[in-house]
């Protein structure tokens, strides 16, 4: 690829342009070896310090890896997991899958979850504001991290108002089969609808550590409220998933 020394985009970009074209048409598949910084020096007829800034570029948006001893490599990505809205319906919960259960069995993974705190916190805003209750009032929470393929897959928070739980699996390690929503129908409380809502960001330093992400990968942040048929929002479920590792689908009536 020549360089274009007449345009106004700087040389480690188009260098970097023409690497990105090449992944993303699969020219250069998941796991091909880019040719090496010298090799690009030559190729290129340009500086090395040119070549490393193409390079740090693609790494940061999570496009190559570089690793010791390997050279520099076009990422991995593993498996992605498809977040439809049937994996919230009765009928998983009746054969005693939770949500995230359901979407790994889809993809023929095991899983597993990691309980990382229980017991009572304030309620944070995002989550007072959805269960109607006051500013800090004391809910119960679930805190776990959720793996699949013995990768870490999203860390998962539930909220609950303390009438609901009490007494109940909920607050145990095991909610038992179906998860905390089965609980909650057993209750009385049969859920009516959900209302997700989804932001995009980049990951605080805890979440980079904790679901494994590389330099450059963005977290979809997905706030769930689940809603019973007397219109009381029963829980409120935040999780945090790598954004290169997601596809969210929703079905819905046009009516």
């Amino acid at each position: 690829m020549p360089i274009d020394i007449t345009s106004d985009r700087p040389v480690f970009k188009q260098i970097a342009d023409h690497y990105r074209d090449e992944i993303t048409r699969g020219v250069l598949r998941a796991g091909a070896a880019l040719p090496s910084e010298s090799q690009m020096v030559k190729t290129f007829g340009v500086s090395g310090g040119t070549v490393r800034r193409a390079l740090d570029l693609l790494r940061a948006e999570g496009l190559v890896v570089t690793e010791h001893g390997r050279g520099t490599r076009v990422r991995e990505r593993g498996a992605v997991v498809r977040l439809a809205s049937q994996r919230l319906t009765r009928a998983n919960r009746a054969a005693g899958l939770g949500g995230f259960a359901a979407d790994m069995r889809a993809l023929g993974l095991d899983y597993k979850q990691e309980v990382l705190y229980l017991g009572n916190v304030p309620a944070p805003a995002e989550v007072s504001e959805r269960l109607d209750v006051s500013a800090e009032a004391p809910v119960f929470a679930r805190r776990r991290r959720m793996w699949g393929g013995g990768v870490p897959m999203q860390l998962a928070d539930s909220y609950y108002p303390l009438d609901l739980v009490e007494g109940t699996p909920i607050v145990e390690e095991d909610a038992g089969p179906g998860g905390s929503y089965a609980r909650l129908e057993e209750r009385g409380h049969r859920l009516a609808s959900f209302r997700e809502e989804l932001q995009a960001r980049m990951p605080t330093e805890d979440e980079k550590k904790s679901l494994r992400l590389l330099p450059g990968v963005p977290v979809v942040s997905l706030i769930r409220t689940a809603i019973d048929t007397g219109g009381r929002a029963v829980e409120v479920f935040v999780s945090i998933v790598a954004a290169d590792k997601h596809v969210f689908q929703y079905d819905f009536s046009a009516d």
